[in-house]
């Protein structure tokens, strides 16, 4: 599979390194191609850099990694180019309003296959996703088909299980279990480590 990841910072690069340990070809997006830790970074992975225009038309999905703030703005930029791509949306709107950016999604790139993924937990529940013998689970949403198999895979692929709330209309509840993993890691003190785990039982 051929990943783009806008963004080669904390998140964007401990997925690319699941990833590229899955074999799939990684490329970042990046304002600064020339920048030397995204540089060493994609040397490590086998990976390659370009700018942002150019890893849109490499990925076959395109994961947005980037800070919140500046997602609109790329979005609308890069719109029509990702129409027919599978789309994930990692990256959270801090600061108030909706942490996610399904509208400026629908407004600029309504032929995307949008989901909503890895924004509910911190990195190190990516570079680490077992607790013992317990593997963590990822919460997403999106829309059924061929594009949510490829999701599962690539949330597999980086060690956790999926656990799927339903289709992008329920992108809020995924950003609220984001909310609680923040109240919890920094508001209760229990520190980044943290994850969750669906519990069921037969009867």
């Amino acid at each position: 599979m051929k990943i783009a990841i806008l963004g080669a910072k904390i998140i964007g690069g401990t997925l690319a390194r699941k990833w590229a340990q899955a074999g799939h070809r990684i490329m970042f997006g990046v304002r600064s191609v020339d920048n030397p830790e995204t540089q060493a970074l994609a040397q490590e992975l086998a990976a390659s850099v370009g700018t942002v225009a150019e890893a849109v038309a490499f990925g076959e999905v395109v994961v947005f990694a980037i800070p919140g703030n500046a997602m609109t703005e790329t979005i609308a930029a890069h719109g029509s180019a990702l129409n027919d791509k599978i789309v994930i949306d990692a990256a959270n709107r801090m600061g108030g309003g909706a942490m996610n950016s399904a509208a400026d999604f629908a407004a600029h790139a309504p032929g995307a296959q949008v989901y909503r993924a890895f924004n509910s937990l911190g990195w190190e529940n990516f570079e680490q996703p077992m607790f013992g013998d317990l593997q963590a689970d990822l919460f997403y949403c999106g829309p059924a088909g061929v594009g949510r198999n490829v999701v599962e895979q690539l949330i597999r692929d980086v060690g956790l299980r999926p656990m799927c709330v339903g289709d992008l209309r329920q992108v809020g509840l995924v950003d609220a279990i984001g909310s609680l993993w923040f109240a919890l890691a920094f508001g209760q003190g229990m520190g980044r480590q943290l994850a969750f785990k669906v519990l069921t039982r037969q009867t």
